[in-house]
């Protein structure tokens, strides 16, 4: 079964890292990433840019706004889609990402693929 991992997070704290801070982050997150790829579980992962960056689409308004819909202190920063046994699985690996990346949140979705065409560059 396939889940998103949704990773939220207080955007003004992960934005005032230093380099060097978040290069400690993405290492050790990297451990885990590496185990999973070599359990075949890792997906696609990307880290979003800030909130700042967002636009959206109010649907029943047709209106679109500069910046996130939600006001809210954590933020979507980035997710992953990893392949799991079970919910029960996923949880673990949440664990696992959390320990090397404390704070905010992991939101552990199932996953419906409708399209798996690739993206072309």
């Amino acid at each position: 079964m396939l889940y998103a991992f949704l990773c939220y997070n207080n955007e003004n704290a992960v934005m005032s890292w230093s380099k060097e801070e978040d290069d400690a982050v993405m290492d050790r997150l990297e451990v885990v990433h590496e185990r999973l790829r070599k359990q075949n579980k890792m997906g696609p992962s990307l880290r979003l840019m800030p909130t700042t960056a967002a636009t959206t689409l109010i649907k029943e308004k047709d209106l679109v706004l500069d910046g996130p819909y939600a006001e809210t202190k954590e933020a979507l920063l980035g997710f992953y889609i990893l392949d799991c046994e079970s919910l029960d699985e996923a949880v673990v690996i949440a664990r696992e990402l959390g320990q090397a990346n404390p704070g905010g949140a992991y939101e552990i979705r199932p996953v419906r693929l409708f399209n798996n065409d690739q993206i072309a560059r």
